[in-house]
């Protein structure tokens, strides 16, 4: 199976757990959580996990401060990337000032430091579609600039390692594919969505815009990509790549993550060319996710409820088994209300971002 993008599984294909109401979804994932807390004697244990991130980065960590985790090792396997904070309108400047000093260039892809789920992330192809991005993005935050990667392929490899072991694992691969439509000649892309079980997705939510002319009539089997971000949110699908995981995929991954300290559990999300670059280690890191990354493969179309469980179950058991050991050398997860706090603040700001495209 390759990543290039039209060899993927059709638009049509949606899972059965991604079928399932957000809350609904939750509900075991909830249980299970309030179960190992009972056992392991702490709700948020798995805050202990990556103890120099805020809240281990189960929620309120800023991208900014896994970059400053990195050796340089880690960071030359990382996308060129700054940021800068928005203080009003005139940060613009500023934020092209920062463009130059780290030599980046248009287009650029631009992220909230607090960020999820594609909320905020444009790609950015001049200086008066970042002025208008800066002048709609809220003071006081953090915005992330980064090289505009142009690889197909993306992916996201989770990661554990227990604390003192010489090594970790890859405990899982997810593969994303874009949101896309298949031209026929005839229907706009528009049109062409309004059709589409998952690209009409992108219609329906006011945070995210197309990234193409919805007006243009593709040719007949021309593959067209309508929006930056891969998030099933907008229509993007995932699948489960873990059995592509080789020795010098594992080898790269863990490389990077023990370059980065006390990182013990986590999701890198990267660019690649094809899957065999990235089988062999090649790929580039786009950002980070600690101890609150999702086991998304688990959302792959093919499974059915019982295996997608498993997946989650199985890391939630390991993160708090790992959160466990930590705090038996001696570091305290965060308070339950630290961890609400964090949470409704990132709740509020997801939906002030500028549209994600």
């Amino acid at each position: 199976m390759t990543a290039a993008a039209d060899d993927l599984p059709t638009g049509a294909l949606v899972g059965r757990l991604e079928r399932l109401p957000k809350w609904l979804n939750l509900v075991p994932m909830v249980a299970q959580w309030i179960w190992l807390s009972l056992r392991h004697r702490g709700i948020t244990l798995p805050s202990c996990a990556n103890p120099a991130l805020t809240a281990g980065g189960l929620v309120g960590e800023g991208k900014m401060e896994y970059l400053a985790l990195m050796g340089p090792h880690a960071r030359a396997a990382t996308a060129n990337t700054t940021s800068v904070d928005i203080v009003g309108p005139g940060s613009c400047a500023e934020v092209e000032a920062a463009m130059a000093l780290k030599g980046l260039r248009f287009p650029v892809a631009v992220k909230p430091d607090l960020g999820w789920c594609g909320f905020g992330v444009r790609r950015i192809d001049d200086p008066d579609a970042l002025a208008h991005y800066v002048a709609a993005y809220p003071c006081g935050e953090r915005l992330v600039l980064q090289e505009w990667l142009g690889a197909q392929g993306e992916a996201g490899l989770f990661y554990l390692r227990w604390p003192g072991a010489a090594s970790g694992e890859l405990i899982g691969v997810l593969l994303r594919h874009f949101p896309r439509v298949v031209g026929d000649g005839v229907h706009s892309v528009a049109q062409l969505m309004a059709t589409d079980l998952r690209a009409r997705r992108l219609g329906r939510d006011g945070a995210s815009e197309p990234c193409c002319d919805v007006q243009r009539i593709p040719a007949c089997g021309e593959v067209v990509r309508i929006a930056s971000v891969s998030s099933t949110r907008v229509g993007g699908g995932y699948e489960d790549g873990t059995p592509h995981i080789t020795a010098e995929l594992m080898q790269a991954v863990d490389a990077i993550a023990r370059d980065m300290g006390d990182f013990h559990a986590g999701r890198f999300d990267v660019k690649y060319e094809n899957l065999a670059a990235l089988q062999a280690g090649r790929f580039r890191i786009i950002e980070v996710n600690g101890a609150g990354s999702e086991a998304v493969h688990a959302w792959d179309p093919r499974f059915g409820l019982r295996q997608a469980y498993g997946i989650v179950f199985a890391k939630q058991r390991r993160l708090f088994a790992i959160g466990s050991e930590m705090r038996r050398r001696g570091h305290r997860p965060v308070g339950w209300w630290v961890l609400l706090r964090h949470w409704l603040h990132h709740r509020a700001l997801i939906r002030r971002y500028p549209p994600s495209n």
